[in-house]
């Protein structure tokens, strides 16, 4: 193997790239488990992982040695010939989510906007010519146009009009504001939201979980899709595989990527009940979607979180996590919400700066959402040591901080 190094990109250096992103003042060249390092060795806790993708911690060896060994043997066909991998995959992927057809897609935008098209041709076939989907203020479902057109953040929209027609926006948690809906839309056809607002600040509904349950049964009374967006709260994240089996109940439509691949980009659109079979031959596709080598991927990743009893941990060691906030940061005035390896934590003003000092002074990586929210989405796996780790150095940020 050719031994290559790469100098570090200097702040007055053209990169030839789009300037899409406000990126840190650091690159990471190696990491393992619940760490980062830089070129020079520097060791940082990793309490985002990508924001909230590599479940399992960075080049996790199962996971590395099964893309090594497939990219060496096999990587594309394409879609017009049968993938043994997807198929072992998508069998994989049923039995966690309880859902009957799977989509291998390449990110959680694209699986969302599969689920917009199932829900259309849900309701084109019900005879409506111009189906609507609720969905709540404050979600993220994505950047391309569409699912920036569903996403409740005007930020996200704002240069792109117009927007995509068809979606109903009421307040996250309110029942009322959907019936209030049904009766002034009669063309509804589906609910699309998330179990937990990631990007809007860790919300939960008021009632918290039981607000899916109040869901499925407005859909059920009125004949339309249950479409929820685990793109981030899946694969284990909340102390279950999906966050909606917290609950009794089943979506008739399930999107979730991130954690899908560990850091490999692949996403999956679901559907169960009445939503399966609405797809079929040249409705929809994709070049990429469910390759010989992202589908092992997908298997390798599901099989590993399964025998390492990472979805268990998750709830465990979140749990502990989010006690330890609460009791140490009691007399603070901070809120800390979430489930398992999910957490914010509410801080009683802005706080975006505490991004570099956590990362310089504390050498944590974490995330700020939603202006003052701090955000942790650490490895599903991460052990109690570790967790001891990231609540010294936290507890410690956020206390200098306030």
């Amino acid at each position: 193997m050719t031994d290559i190094t790469l100098a570090p990109v200097q702040p007055d250096q053209p990169t030839h790239l789009m300037a899409t992103y406000g990126r840190q003042a650091i690159s990471f060249v190696r990491g393992r488990g619940a760490y980062l390092y830089t070129q020079d060795g520097t060791e940082y806790l990793d309490a985002l992982t990508g924001i909230a993708v590599c479940g399992l911690g960075h080049a996790h060896p199962a996971i590395a040695e099964a893309i090594a060994e497939q990219a060496a043997t096999l990587v594309h066909t394409s879609n017009l010939f049968e993938i043994p991998w997807q198929t072992a995959a998508a069998q994989k992927l049923a039995e966690v989510s309880g859902m009957e057809e799977i989509f291998f897609s390449n990110s959680g935008a694209e699986s969302n906007e599969g689920a917009i098209k199932i829900a259309r041709k849900f309701g084109t076939q019900q005879g409506i010519s111009l189906p609507k989907i609720i969905v709540a203020e404050q979600s993220f479902h994505g950047r391309t146009l569409a699912t920036l057109s569903a996403t409740g953040n005007k930020k996200v929209q704002d240069g792109f009009a117009p927007l995509v027609e068809g979606f109903i926006r009421v307040p996250f948690g309110d029942i009322e504001a959907i019936q209030e809906a049904a009766l002034q839309h009669p063309d509804i056809v589906a609910i699309l939201i998330e179990p937990i607002q990631g990007e809007g600040g860790i919300n939960t509904a008021p009632q918290g979980f039981s607000y899916l349950e109040e869901v499925r049964h407005l859909c059920n009374q009125h004949n339309w899709l249950m479409m929820l967006d685990e793109i981030q709260t899946g694969n284990g994240r909340t102390g279950k595989y999906f966050a909606y089996q917290h609950t009794n109940i089943i979506p008739d439509v399930l999107t979730t990527a991130k954690g899908l691949g560990n850091g490999f980009p692949v996403g999956a659109v679901m559907t169960q009940g009445k939503a399966v079979g609405l797809l079929g031959p040249g409705s929809h596709g994709s070049t990429y979607g469910g390759t010989v080598l992202g589908s092992r991927v997908v298997y390798t990743v599901i099989d590993t979180i399964q025998k390492e009893n990472a979805v268990e941990n998750a709830a465990v060691v979140g749990n502990y996590i989010v006690d330890q906030l609460r009791t140490q940061l009691a007399d603070k005035g901070v809120q800390v919400r979430g489930f398992g390896m999910m957490i914010g934590i509410q801080l009683p003003k802005d706080c975006t700066e505490l991004v570099a000092i956590a990362r310089d002074e504390y050498k944590l990586i974490i995330n700020v959402t939603a202006g003052s929210v701090v955000r942790l989405l650490p490895p599903i796996n991460m052990t109690q040591s570790q967790a001891d780790i990231l609540l010294e150095r936290l507890v410690a940020l956020i206390t200098n901080y306030l």
